[in-house]
C-alpha cells in the first residue's frame, strides 16, 4: 500500500480509502447494502491489515448508521484513533424539519456534533461538504467550516461533488477571508465516466487539491459481472442503476480491460482500479464491498501495473469526446507548448 499526501497537505492517505457506504442499511441505502456490525467489522479489519488508514463515511449513509457502525468497528477491533484518517460529510436531509438539510452555520455545526457522537471520536480529519447549497451563501458555510476546524473537532475540510468554478469561488472567499480551504474534492471518476477531466482535473492540479474517487467500478459495472453479451442477475446496478453511464461505450472498455486482465490473470475489477492509481491527480480511491471476497480482489489492485502500452490502449477507448472550450483551449495553446 502506497501512501500519498492529500492535496497540499502534510497529511498521508492511503491509495485505497475504505468506503463505508453498506454498513447498516437504512431507507433508501438498502439498496447499496445492508450489512451488519460483525460483518463491517471485519471488512474495517481486512483493511487495516493490508494498510488501508484512510475510512470515508457520511451522516446521510443509512441514516446515520454507517457512522455508528464505523465508529463501533474501531472500538471493537482494539484500533487506535490516531493511526486512523477518518472522513465524513454534511449536507443532506437528516430531519424532517426546515433547517434539517443544506449548508447553513446551524445545519453543519449540529450535524458536525451529531456524527461526532456517532462516531465516538473527538475529532473528524477530514469534514466535506457532500455537495452544492444554492440557498446558503458561500461565505457562510466557509466561516461555520472554519469554526469547527479552530475549535480542534475538524483537521481539515473538502468538498464532493461540485463543479470547477464553485470550487474556485469558495477557495478564493477562502483566501480573501483567511479561512480553511477545501484540501480535496470526493468526486466520481472512473474508466468509463472522465468528465472529471475536463474542467476539475485541471483544476486540482492548478490548485493542489487531493481527489477522492467515488464510485470507482462505475456502480458495479466494472465489477467483472457485466459484460456485452451477459448482464449480471444480482449486484449494485440490478438494485440501484446508478451513475448514469453510457453503457455500449463501458462495454468497449471492458472488452479491452478483459484482455489486459486475462493476460496479468488479474479481475477486471482490479483493471479499473488500477488505471485509476496510475492518474496523478488521484489521492486515494474509495473501495467499498458487500463481502471479504469483493474488497480482497480490490485490495490486490494496488499491486497490478500496467505498462505504457496499457494504458494507451486504455486511454483510446474510454477517452473522453471533446467538448467546447476545451477543444479551443488545446488547438489556441499549441503554439506555447
Amino acid at each position: 500500500m502506497k501512501y500519498n499526501l492529500l492535496g497540499n497537505t502534510g497529511l498521508k492517505v492511503s491509495e485505497l480509502c475504505l468506503g463505508t457506504m453498506t454498513f447498516g442499511g437504512r431507507g433508501m441505502w438498502t439498496a447499496i447494502g445492508t450489512l451488519p456490525q460483525e460483518q463491517a467489522n471485519e471488512l474495517v479489519k481486512m483493511s487495516v491489515e493490508n494498510g488501508i488508514n484512510f475510512i470515508d463515511t457520511a451522516n446521510i449513509y443509512s441514516e446515520g448508521l454507517s457512522e455508528q457502525m464505523t465508529g463501533k468497528a474501531i472500538r471493537d477491533l482494539g484500533l487506535k484513533r490516531d493511526d486512523l484518517v477518518i472522513a465524513t460529510k454534511v449536507r443532506g436531509s437528516m430531519g424532517e424539519g426546515p433547517n434539517d438539510s443544506g449548508l447553513s452555520r446551524k445545519h453543519i455545526l449540529q450535524q458536525a456534533h451529531e456524527s461526532l457522537e456517532r462516531l465516538n471520536t473527538d475529532y473528524i480529519d477530514l469534514y466535506q461538504i457532500h455537495g452544492f447549497d444554492p440557498l446558503t451563501p458561500l461565505q457562510e458555510t466557509l466561516e461555520a467550516l472554519d469554526s469547527l476546524v479552530q475549535s480542534g473537532k475538524v483537521r481539515y475540510i473538502g468538498c464532493s461533488n461540485l463543479a470547477a468554478w464553485q470550487i474556485m469561488k469558495a477557495l478564493s472567499i477562502s483566501n480573501l477571508n483567511r479561512l480553511s480551504k477545501f484540501v480535496s474534492l470526493q468526486a466520481y471518476y472512473t474508466i468509463a465516466g472522465r468528465e472529471l477531466e475536463r474542467e476539475l482535473v485541471p483544476m486540482m492540479l492548478d490548485q493542489k487539491m487531493g481527489l477522492m474517487v467515488w464510485s470507482p467500478l462505475a456502480g458495479g459495472l466494472l465489477s467483472g459481472k457485466y459484460n456485452r453479451k451477459m448482464e449480471a442477475k444480482e449486484g449494485r446496478r440490478v438494485n440501484f442503476d446508478f451513475p448514469p453511464i453510457n453503457k455500449e461505450k463501458a462495454f468497449d472498455i471492458i472488452d479491452v480491460m478483459q484482455k489486459i486482465a486475462d493476460a496479468k490473470h488479474v479481475s477486471v475489477a482490479q483493471i479499473a482500479l488500477a488505471w485509476l492509481l496510475h492518474q496523478p491527480v488521484v489521492s486515494s480511491v474509495i473501495v467499498g464491498a458487500k463481502k471479504p471476497d469483493q474488497l480482497t480482489d480490490n485490495l490486490k489492485s494496488v499491486n497490478v501495473e500496467l505498462s505504457v502500452d496499457d494504458l494507451y490502449l486504455l486511454n483510446e477507448v474510454s477517452q473522453p469526446e471533446p467538448e467546447y472550450p476545451g477543444w479551443m483551449i488545446e488547438r489556441q495553446g499549441a503554439d506555447r507548448k
